[in-house]
């Protein structure tokens, strides 16, 4: 069963550079919540490029293996997750605003596993994943304004 994650934020930052620090894969440390991704294969800048990313504490986690799909420079990067654990889609989407602001969206859009177990458990997980990737989301913003 698919299921869909959506969330975004606004940063004080213009597009292009939001989307710079976005995409500078060793610097996901800095925003995303508890990972660590590196290129894998690749320049990490175009489709067929590959991506590894552990989320954990110390040895205790998971590594999520990506395929980007799309990559279009300042604005969108889609992948296609690949591991074991996490399998879907995901898309970030970098948009402009007036005054020199612009908006981030990151969706999921996730294969659940292990069935009937997958489906109970996601109704648990569900806010708990939004409210880590929302957090994410808004470090994001800081970090790219230097912050």
């Amino acid at each position: 069963m698919a299921v869909r994650l959506a969330v975004s934020a606004e940063a004080g930052v213009p597009a292009e550079r939001l989307f710079a620090v976005m995409t500078d894969w060793p610097r996901h440390r800095e925003w995303m919540l508890l990972t660590d991704a590196r290129v894998t294969e690749g320049d990490g800048r175009g489709a067929g490029s590959r991506l590894s990313a552990f989320t954990g504490v110390g040895p205790v986690g998971f590594t999520d293996t990506m395929e980007i799909t799309a990559f279009v420079p300042g604005s969108v990067v889609e992948v296609r997750h690949t591991g074991a654990l996490v399998r879907g889609g995901g898309v970030f989407r970098v948009s402009p605003l007036p005054g020199g602001r612009s908006r981030v969206e990151w969706v999921e859009d996730l294969d659940l596993p292990l069935g009937v177990v997958g489906r109970a458990g996601w109704v648990v997980v569900r806010p708990v994943m939004a409210a880590a990737l929302r957090w994410s989301l808004e470090r994001l913003a800081r970090v790219a304004a230097g912050e």
